[in-house]
Order: C-alpha cells, then structure tokens, then sequence
C-alpha cells in the first residue's frame, strides 16, 4: 500500500511539473517572431520567415504590419506570394542615401503589411509564415529589431514593438528581432557555387573511377572465363590421348 501512494504522489508531482513547464513554455512561442532561411549573414542577402500565431480563441489574424529599422536601411524587400492575403510594400524617402552595387539609393522600405484577402485570416488555433527576400543585410550591427502590429477580426490590436535587452526578462510583447550571422567572403553566394562546383566535380571523379573499376573487373571476367575454356579444352584433349 505504501509503495502505491508513494507512486501515485510521484505521478501527481510529475503532472504537477509537466503542466507548469508547458504553462511556461507556451508564451515563449506565443509572439510574432522572425527567423532566416538558412543563415542572414552580415552583408549578405537572405529569405526570412515572420511566424504569426493567432493567441485568440474568438477572433482571426486579419492583418499584419512589420516596420522596418530605420537605422538600418534595407534597400532590397521583396514580398512572397501567400494564399488568401494581399501585400503591401511602403518605401521612404532616405536622409541618407545608400550605395548598393555602386549605385546610390535614396528610397528604402520601411513597412510590410499583410491583408486577409478573404477576410477569414489567420484562424484560432493556427499560425502562418509571411516570407520576405531582404538585403543588403548591414554589416555593423549583430541584429535587427522589427516592430510588427497584429489586428484581429474583433478589432483587437496587439503591438509587439518591446525591444529585447540582453540581461533582462522578455517583454510582454516583445519586438521580432532577426540575428545576423558573420559576414562570409562572397555576399552573393559565389563561394556556394563554389561548394557546388566542387561537389560535382568530385562526384563527377568518383563517377569516372568507378567507371574504370567496373570496366577492369568486366576485362579480368572476360580474361577468366577464355583462360577457363582453355583449361578445360586442353583437359579434354589430355583426356583423349591418355585413352588412346
């Protein structure tokens, strides 16, 4: 009997446990947040995801609004196409024009917003990927902070514009911050291509020398069997003469 309670307080304390983790854990996924495709390497170019979750179990997510740093320019914002929602891309005038590929830009894009095409959005329960193509990344700051507007069907509107600060607990609604990584020696991806080239090249090697295996061993199978006729040719041919 007291082996039972024993495992049955376990079992208690082991829910106990298991709900305040996921009573912990489920804010921390609960925001609008950011994340690139592969890695957004300093002065590169890179494809993020902004991730939406609806947090609300009467309304949808009609529309999103991500407004870009101003003290970090992107020259270069190309919205993909995601079903059921319309996209706008709002560009400013720069205090301070860029040089982009030795060409000088002197408008940069300063908010994305999303639109419910058809009016049901984002539903309960549900979360969705706006994807975006942005550079050139800057080169003198490790991050980048994205102040994003969430507006529901019921007129409810959430602000996620709190900016993170290293040290200190997440804000309620903290802001989507993009974290970029070291810059490689090619912004482009040539030393991708690079990889690339090799990679065939040495399949393309491999590939030969497997070719010249198999046509050896075919030579040394073609060797071995006229070698074994041979053989047994002359050993019918002793054999006739020793019965002679």
């Amino acid at each position: 009997m007291q082996a039972s309670r024993i495992a049955s307080r376990a079992l208690a304390a082991g829910a106990v446990a298991g709900t305040a983790v996921l009573a912990l854990s489920v804010p921390a996924f609960a925001h609008v947040s950011v994340q690139p495709e592969g890695t957004a390497a300093k002065g590169g170019y890179a494809v993020v995801d902004f991730k939406v979750p609806n947090e609300r179990d009467n309304a949808s997510t009609t529309k999103v609004e991500v407004g870009f740093p101003a003290d970090h320019p992107l020259a270069s914002v190309m919205p993909e196409s995601v079903a059921g929602w319309n996209v706008q891309v709002t560009k400013s005038k720069l205090d301070k024009p860029l040089t982009v590929h030795g060409e000088k830009i002197d408008e940069a894009v300063t908010k994305v917003t999303w639109t419910a095409a058809d009016g049901k959005g984002i539903r309960p329960g549900y979360f969705q990927k706006f994807p975006l193509s942005l550079g050139a990344l800057p080169e003198n700051t490790d991050q980048l902070v994205f102040k994003a507007v969430q507006t529901y069907s019921n007129k409810e509107v959430v602000r996620w514009i709190e900016v993170p600060q290293a040290g200190q607990d997440e804000p309620e609604n903290p802001a989507p911050v993009l974290q970029l990584s070291a810059a490689t020696d090619d912004h482009h991806g040539t030393a991708d291509a690079e990889d690339a080239s090799d990679r065939t090249a040495t399949a393309a090697a491999a590939d030969s020398g497997y070719h010249d295996t198999d046509t050896t061993a075919r030579v040394l199978a073609v060797v071995g069997i006229v070698v074994g006729v041979a053989g047994v040719a002359y050993g019918v041919l002793a054999g006739r003469r020793r019965t002679a």
